[in-house]
Order: structure tokens, then C-alpha cells, then sequence
């Protein structure tokens, strides 16, 4: 009310469980996918009225990497960040023709809190995955970001850009 219509809306909230899936609980499950596909749905849904309206904006989620890869344990944050693929493609398509501009960014492995955990012989690994050899920087998927918010991405919508070193190839 104070500010009026929203002009971007960034979806980056998420959670993630690494239970193996025998002993996934739907608890656990719906937990994951609560805040991870209806937190973008709920988000979405709010702004998306005003720029309707409007007939102007931008909506960007934050998906991941194992939405195209999956991950060997905790099923739920893989198949809420391919929701979250699905949303984007499919919003950009029906807010496309009303001014509206829909896309993410699925990081790969970023210098995070999240991957200072992991051991070395696992980072390791990953890297040797990695084309460019080396993890991202925060700061890279904030740019891409950036980028995708910009009237330089004008053209740009349903998409799903992978902020990963080459990793997706």
C-alpha cells in the first residue's frame, strides 16, 4: 500500500532435506515443498496482480542445478526446484502477452554456508565436474540475477539460466 505496484519480484527463499527417501517422512516432504513451489506460487500469485494490471514486470525464482540432475538423497529439493522450472515456463508463457516477464536461476556449486560443509574429498569431486574448474561466487548468481532483472534481458523470458561453471553442458 505504501509503495505501489510491485516492479520485480525475486522468489530466493528455499529449504532443502538430505534424508534418504526410505526415511522420508510426508512431513519432511510437504515441509520442503510448502515454502520451495507454494512460497513461489503465493509470492507470484501477490505480485502478479498489480503488474497485470500495470502490464509491466519481472518475476525471477531461484531454482538449482538438481533440478536437472537430482541428488542421491533428499528427494524433495530436486523435485521442488523442477516445480519451480515448470511455473516459470509455464508463467512466462500466459503473463508473456500481459507485459510480463518470467525466468530463473538455477545455481550449481556456489561458495555458500551450504557447500563449506562438505567434505573435500566431495567438493573435489564436484569441481572435477565443473568445466571452469572451480565453484561460484555468490556474487556470480547475483548478477545473473541483475541481469535477467534488466531491461537488458527485455527479450529474454521463460528461461532458466544456469549459473554453473558449465557444469549443465
Amino acid at each position: 500500500a505504501k509503495y505501489g505496484c510491485v516492479d520485480i519480484l525475486v522468489n530466493n527463499a528455499g529449504v532443502s532435506e538430505s534424508t534418504p527417501f526410505v526415511e522420508y517422512t510426508e512431513e519432511a516432504f510437504d515441509k520442503v515443498m510448502d515454502l520451495n513451489v507454494k512460497g513461489v506460487f503465493n509470492a507470484t500469485r501477490a505480485a502478479s496482480e498489480c503488474m497485470i494490471a500495470r502490464g509491466s514486470g519481472v518475476i525471477l525464482s531461484t531454482s538449482s542445478m538438481v533440478s536437472l540432475y537430482g541428488q542421491p538423497s533428499g528427494i524433495a529439493y530436486p523435485a521442488s526446484k523442477f516445480a519451480v522450472n515448470g511455473l516459470t515456463v509455464s508463467l512466462a508463457r500466459e503473463l508473456g502477452p500481459k507485459g510480463i516477464r518470467v525466468n530463473a536461476v538455477a545455481p550449481g556449486f556456489i561458495k555458500t554456508e551450504m557447500t563449506e560443509v562438505l567434505s573435500e574429498q566431495v567438493q573435489n569431486h564436484a569441481k572435477s565436474q565443473i568445466p571452469l574448474g572451480s565453484f561460484g561466487n555468490p556474487e556470480d548468481v547475483a548478477e545473473a540475477v541483475w541481469f535477467l532483472a534488466s531491461d537488458k534481458a527485455g527479450y529474454i523470458t521463460g528461461q532458466v539460466l544456469n549459473v554453473d561453471g558449465g557444469m549443465a553442458m
